[in-house]
């Protein structure tokens, strides 16, 4: 059930999981929740996928720039989890080339690039998507637009797209289907622990009401530790940071110039990664990746000028005008380091007493399945085993507008 109406809450009702939080990690515990045969409830205080889980890069990948951090589990994860969505998620997840030119000036060189590209085919386990090759000065002007002055060669790979916000609201519709119950515009005031049970109160437009469950799943992104403040026995918080990440919404150049795939290009700044690719009709550009001190923020026009100037850098034709702009918050551990090094796992805390739980801390877009399953191996000791409905390694997730 999905969006019950006031007078249909679940009042006292007492379930096996309650997740906080829309976003797709939530949606992905829910439904891994619901499909392990446990009662479950996923709560929204606004819209699914309302925050983070819109504004990301639309990336359904491996993450080739991790390899750069010795980040392979992630990698190897990720892949695991693309191959997945392109075979469960058809029509929410496509297979898309892309390209990264290297010109005179990039910083990494040739060789570097075909090392990466052959150690994420060996992680992808030699699938078919995992093939890349140099592609022929024959077929550069099939890429119109793309600056040539010091061009020096491209290397085209695979990975995949998707609307991330489309794909979240799939995963609540296949838990709900599952027999999760999934409420929007639903917020927790506060929980108390006792007799085995969280004791939840939430709020839903004017209506207060309570039930309790047997564990608690603390999904809230970056607003992880308020809500854990919430919550008796929540654990301590955990010292996270807050990165921006801004994105441009621009036409696309007459002819387009993303209509082949996405170009994967070394911003001549500072070095980062940043996207070129296409999204509904338009160029979309991104991201940056700025520390913020509120979960908050907006972009701000010295992040639309940087991605304006890389996109120029590249593409001096294509069109500047901004039709639209987002930004993303991504929650990443404190540390002194520049974020675009720093690790992207979930990091999963522990909390409660006789009743658990579990606050996730980060984590990918393409790896919210995985992350639902370490998550379900945290409450399954508490909660024990129960007849399973399905299993969401084969699960096909519907189409959703």
């Amino acid at each position: 059930m999905t969006d019950a109406s006031a007078q249909a809450l679940p009042e006292q009702q007492t379930f096996d999981v309650a997740i906080i939080g829309g976003g797709i990690h939530g949606a992905g515990v829910a439904q891994a929740s619901a499909a392990a045969g446990y009662r479950t409830l996923l709560i929204e205080r606004g819209e699914w996928a309302a925050a983070t889980s819109r504004s990301s890069s639309k990336l359904i990948h491996g993450g080739l720039r991790y390899l750069e951090s010795a980040q392979f589990n992630l990698v190897r994860h990720s892949l695991r989890e693309r191959t997945l969505l392109l075979r469960n998620a058809p029509e929410l997840v496509r297979a898309v080339p892309f390209y990264i030119p290297i010109y005179r000036h990039t910083r990494r060189r040739p060789w570097q690039i075909r090392i990466g590209l052959t150690l994420y085919a060996l992680l992808a386990g030699l699938h078919p998507l995992a093939r890349f090759r140099r592609v022929p000065q024959s077929e550069w002007a099939t890429l119109p637009g793309l600056r040539r002055e010091g061009l020096q060669t491209i290397f085209q790979y695979w990975d995949a797209q998707t609307d991330d916000a489309a794909l979240t609201r799939a995963v609540v519709q296949s838990a709900a289907a599952l027999g999760a119950i999934c409420l929007t515009g639903c917020e927790l005031q506060h929980s108390k622990e006792g007799g085995g049970l969280h004791r939840l109160q939430l709020r839903r437009d004017d209506h207060n009401w309570q039930c309790s469950a047997r564990s608690l799943v603390n999904a809230a992104g970056p607003w992880v530790n308020e809500v854990a403040a919430r919550c008796e026995n929540g654990g301590p918080s955990r010292a996270l940071s807050w990165v921006k990440g801004t994105h441009i919404v621009l036409p696309t150049a007459p002819p387009p110039t993303t209509k082949h795939g996405i170009f994967y290009l070394e911003a001549p700044r500072d070095g980062r990664a940043i996207f070129v690719m296409p999204w509904h009709g338009k160029t979309l550009v991104g991201t940056t990746e700025v520390e913020i001190d509120s979960p908050g923020a907006a972009p701000t026009a010295d992040e639309i000028a940087y991605l304006l100037e890389t996109l120029q850098f590249y593409f001096p034709q294509h069109p500047d005008t901004v039709l639209e702009s987002f930004a993303g918050v991504r929650v990443l551990p404190a540390d002194s380091a520049s974020p675009f090094g720093r690790a992207r796992e979930s990091v999963l805390a522990r909390g409660g007493h006789a009743a658990p739980i579990v606050s996730i801390y980060g984590g990918k877009l393409t790896t919210w399945r995985h992350t639902a399953e370490q998550v379900l191996a945290a409450l399954r000791p508490a909660l024990g085993y129960r007849p399973q409905r399905a299993d969401t390694r084969h699960l096909p997730l519907p189409p959703m507008a």
